[in-house]
This record gives structure tokens, sequence and C-alpha cells, in this order.
């Protein structure tokens, strides 16, 4: 076993160890952040809108009645004019 490469490795150990960090200064002051008018304006639109239901109530519960009835009734000219101007919509962007 030869000494001097033992002495040559350990001494590559050594050199590797970890020296203190120097502690950071402490920060100037805090951060602070202000929403504007506007920004709290939709903050409050959105959570009514998350609280809201997705199904109008007042719409569908007549249509499900009369549906359940056998009284519920489409007519095929105002369908295809409203799907009509529903595509001719899409076309025009």
């Amino acid at each position: 076993m030869r000494i001097e490469a033992y002495n040559a490795v350990s001494q590559l150990y050594s050199a590797k160890k970890p020296t203190k960090v120097n502690k950071s200064q402490a920060a100037y002051g805090r951060d602070q952040v202000q929403i504007s008018s506007i920004g709290k304006d939709i903050q409050t639109v959105k959570a009514a809108v998350a609280n809201s239901s997705d199904i109008r109530k007042d719409v569908t519960e007549p249509i499900k009645a009369a549906i359940a009835n056998g009284t519920y009734n489409v007519s095929n000219d105002d369908f295809a004019s409203k799907l009509l101007a529903k595509y001719e919509e899409k076309m025009n962007f």
C-alpha cells in the first residue's frame, strides 16, 4: 500500500469540506401588494359567479313540466331560424 497516494486522496477530501455561509442581511422592509378597485370588483364578481347555480331554474322548470305533461312542442320554423342565425353568427365571427 502506498502512503503517498493516501495522503493525496485525503487532501482532496479535506479541500471539499463545506464552509459556513455568512448570514444574509435582513430584508429592508416588507413587500406590499395593492389591488386596484377594478381588481377588487373582479374578485367580487368571481366569488358571486362561483356561488351561483349553473342552471337557471326559472327557465328550465316550465320546460321540464311541459315535457312531463306531453305539451312541449317546438315549432320547426322557429328551430330552423334560430339554427341558421347561430350558424351565420359563427361564420361572421
